[in-house]
């Protein structure tokens, strides 16, 4: 794997249409796949993620949920970065009650 790579919910029309927006707006090489295809699985077992949930996989560290989703601020245009160590001031704990809470009514 010689880039970064982004793991979403194939089945999830919010997943699918978020990977749509990075890539429209993406600087840095991003791949963006789905969890369910077979390379995605290899993925998902090589770093042993076993949660349904956003992946990312940068500088070969795996990161999920607010913490994946906030990274994919680094990979947009400089307008989009400038968010993101806004998004860093909100407690982890209150990040992921957000993401867990929006991924619960998603489908």
């Amino acid at each position: 794997m010689t880039s970064d790579v982004l793991l979403i919910d194939g089945l999830c029309a919010l997943c699918t249409n978020t990977g749509k927006f990075i890539s429209k707006r993406q600087t840095m090489e991003l791949d963006i796949i789905e969890q369910n295809s077979e390379f995605g699985l290899k993925i998902l077992n090589k770093y042993q993620v076993e949660i349904d949930s956003l992946v990312l996989i940068r500088n070969n560290k795996k990161y999920t949920r607010s913490a994946a989703a906030i990274r994919c601020l680094l990979y947009m245009r400089w307008n989009w970065r400038l968010l993101f160590p806004i998004a860093w001031i909100v407690p982890f704990p209150v990040r992921d009650l957000f993401y867990i809470l929006v991924s619960r009514f998603r489908k």
